[in-house]
């Protein structure tokens, strides 16, 4: 399977466009990008029955974030503030920069 290019990064600012979280705004934990899915900030928060570890001596119920697909997560530009489609921009030099679709800023 080809691997894309990220369109979402770890501590990029997103909205969540579905579920029961649709309309936060939060950051961007970690990127799985072999499966296209993200873990988010407080978002999709679910509760796990942990025995006790040297983690958790406790043990007990711990709440955690599990990941949502890539795809029910937008961009939310620096420089508008708004949730934005991302364009990939060749500089001279020859990097690649995402950049906003709307206000035409670079985001990395």
């Amino acid at each position: 399977m080809l691997k894309k290019h990220p369109r979402i990064k770890k501590n990029d600012k997103v909205i969540i466009l579905t579920g029961k979280d649709k309309g936060k705004i939060s950051t961007v934990l970690k990127v799985d990008s072999e499966k296209e899915r993200v873990f988010v900030e407080k978002v999709n928060v679910v509760k796990r029955h942990m025995k006790p570890n040297i983690k958790a001596p406790q043990g007990g119920i711990v709440e955690k974030e599990a990941s949502i697909d890539i795809s029910n997560v937008m961009l939310i530009c620096n420089k508008c503030t708004e949730a934005t489609r991302l364009r990939m921009k060749v500089l001279a030099d020859g990097s690649k920069v995402r950049e906003c679709k709307k206000c035409n800023e670079a985001i990395d």
